[in-house]
């Protein structure tokens, strides 16, 4: 059945009871937000010291099942951090999606490194363990210094899935491949808080994962990330690390590496300890959206992507597939111009002026769902305090 533009504005304004703009996602604070806020205020320590780091620190631990985790600024901060500690350095290759936000690539810029792409599957949005063990026997080699691209003679120092929307990516088989190879997994779950895979949070699977708190995120600390790692040695050296080294003193300056101003500041975090509270409460309202979404559209020959059968998803940002591109292009239109937010996925990494000249294998599935996927709006409904 080919439902009407008009009838899924219809729909989706009947789903939001409103006939105003409708955004993408915006954040809600309907718990402790403000109390908290205020009382990181009146205690002076809004800076990157103080009781709601490390209880925001300590509750994402123990949701997501982690030993240890360590505030950022930001999920790139995080990301970056994370390459760092597991040893991703200045000329090393990374392998990694073309079908994420730039923010992945970009971290590993910013450790001298440069991405290699692989293709992902169609219905996780994710890394493909299968394009991920092709490239591996097929294109490097094993020596005493690592994994070797042998086509640029580059150590590959780490692999980079990303969750994409919240849907876990086949990330068990991709660790056994990371495993088999020698190579350090850090998974990108900047979008997946709330994520699970064969029972187990998404970024527990790997050495290192980053979070993001983004304004637009599930959750919000306005700008923020988190390290999740189950290694003590890491998790000190990443706290370390993003204090810019400084070696503990009740007064002097004395730093010991060259280090990173990435703490998260306490005022961040005391948004961030109210939204967790609320965390339960906000992903039941987001998956009741996606189920509203599923079933209207099973009637259309639009498809709406759902979370995978060993996984379960927050529905971050809901997705649709289109027949193809241009059926997309006009769809994204009316949507936009009815005040119903909606967007492209975004542009392939490897499309990028920045990330042209790196190396790829054959990305079909990346460049079909580039073409057809677009994301509706996914904020939740009618939250209140």
């Amino acid at each position: 059945m080919n439902m009407t533009h008009q009838e899924i504005i219809a729909f989706i304004r009947d789903l939001y009871h409103s006939a105003e703009f409708i955004p993408l996602h915006e954040p809600k604070f309907v718990g402790n937000e403000k109390a908290y806020v205020l009382d990181c205020i009146n205690s002076t320590f809004v800076s990157s010291v103080g009781k709601y780091v490390d209880r925001f620190e300590q509750m994402m631990a123990e949701y997501t099942g982690a030993k240890y985790a360590v505030a950022t600024v930001n999920g790139t901060a995080a990301l970056h951090i994370a390459l760092k500690l597991v040893g991703v350095n200045q000329g090393d290759e990374v392998i990694t999606q073309p079908l994420s936000f730039i923010a992945t690539c970009n971290a590993i810029s910013y450790c001298g490194a440069q991405p290699v792409f692989i293709d992902v599957d169609r219905d996780t949005l994710g890394m493909s363990p299968d394009s991920l063990r092709s490239f591996l026997t097929d294109c490097t080699t094993q020596s005493s210094a690592g994994c070797l691209n042998k086509t640029t003679g580059r150590r590959i120092s780490a692999v980079v899935p990303m969750h994409t929307f919240g849907l876990p990516c086949r990330v068990d088989e991709i660790a056994i491949v990371c495993m088999e190879f020698g190579i350090p997994l850090i998974e990108d779950a900047a979008e997946s808080l709330g994520s699970y895979y064969q029972g187990k949070h998404t970024g527990t699977f790997s050495k290192l994962a980053a979070f993001s708190f983004n304004g637009n995120k599930t959750i919000t600390t306005g700008g923020g990330g988190m390290i999740i790692t189950d290694d003590a040695v890491l998790a000190k050296r990443a706290r370390h690390i993003t204090t810019t080294a400084k070696q503990p003193h009740p007064y002097e300056f004395v730093h010991d590496e060259i280090g990173y101003n990435y703490r998260m500041p306490n005022i961040n975090a005391a948004l961030g300890c109210a939204q967790m509270e609320n965390l339960p409460r906000l992903l039941a309202n987001k998956r009741s959206i996606a189920s509203a979404y599923a079933t209207f559209f099973s009637a259309s020959s639009i498809v709406f992507v759902e979370e995978s059968a060993q996984a379960q998803s927050n529905y971050w940002l809901n997705a649709l597939i289109l027949e193809d591109q241009q059926a997309r292009e006009i769809f994204l239109k009316e949507l936009n111009e009815a005040g119903v937010m909606s967007r492209p996925i975004w542009r392939l990494m490897n499309e990028l002026t920045m990330y042209s000249g790196c190396q790829s294998i054959d990305l079909t599935n990346a460049k079909w769902i580039e073409e057809r996927v677009i994301n509706i709006p996914s904020s939740p409904i009618g939250m209140k305090g």
